[in-house]
């Protein structure tokens, strides 16, 4: 069994609920940031937009406060169109939330709203992007059918536009291409990022940190019963 690694002060919601499980007074609260990102994309660059939840609060009265990626989103076929992210952010955020209530952590239910942004999109949905998330594919692995999920690993750098600058970041992302029924449809996970200007600080952390949320996911792969490729970033 994964031995968990708990960071003082948290950096993710994992660290938050082992710390709330270990009897810790956790505050949370968390705001929402939608900023566009200049991806390169096998040579191509492209505009997308990130959605994050920034966590703040304090554990035994010691502030902490990260960042955590929950969807991507843009107007064409390398990613879900906007209206599909806002929908995917949210289901994962939500279950972020059950996670923190479980073990005993009071968090209000915000939830991402994006209807002034939404107005400047196209609301018609990729065809090969579903609303589905990889929780949803786990459950329907655990009804018995056969599901196979080809996974590719990437590093995306990115110039993230803040109100008043702009920060080259790297971003740790995981497309998994799901089977399932005669059709692929694409789920895509932001799974950690640093700065490029701090990557000796941050970079092999962030890694770390990437690595260890797709190995839980590919722990859950696993009790499925799910055929899938098990990469990790080098």
């Amino acid at each position: 069994m994964e031995q968990h690694i708990i960071h003082k002060p948290p950096i993710s919601v994992t660290d938050l609920a082992l710390l709330g499980k270990e009897g810790a007074q956790i505050t949370v609260d968390n705001s929402f940031e939608i900023n566009e990102v200049d991806l390169a994309h096998e040579e191509h660059p492209f505009k997308a937009f990130l959605f994050f939840s920034r966590f703040s609060g304090s554990v035994d009265d010691e502030e902490y406060e990260f960042r955590k990626c929950y969807s991507r989103g843009c107007t064409h076929n390398l990613c879900p169109h906007v209206s599909q992210a806002v929908m995917i952010a949210n289901r994962y955020l939500q279950r972020d939330y059950r996670t923190l209530e479980e073990a005993g952590i009071e968090v209000e239910g915000k939830l991402f709203t994006l209807e002034s942004m939404l107005a400047k999109f196209e609301e018609k949905r990729d065809e090969f992007v579903s609303t589905l998330i990889l929780e949803d594919y786990i459950n329907i692995a655990k009804g018995g059918d056969d599901i196979s999920i080809d996974i590719s690993l990437e590093y995306l750098p990115a110039v993230e536009n803040f109100a008043n600058y702009k920060e080259k970041r790297v971003f740790f992302a995981a497309n998994f291409n799901v089977t399932h029924l005669g059709e692929t449809h694409i789920c895509q996970r932001c799974l950690a990022c640093y700065a490029m200007d701090n990557e000796t600080e941050e970079g092999q952390t962030a890694k770390e940190l990437a690595n260890r949320r797709v190995t839980s996911i590919y722990a859950e792969f696993d009790k499925a019963n799910i055929k899938y490729n098990k990469v990790f970033f080098e």
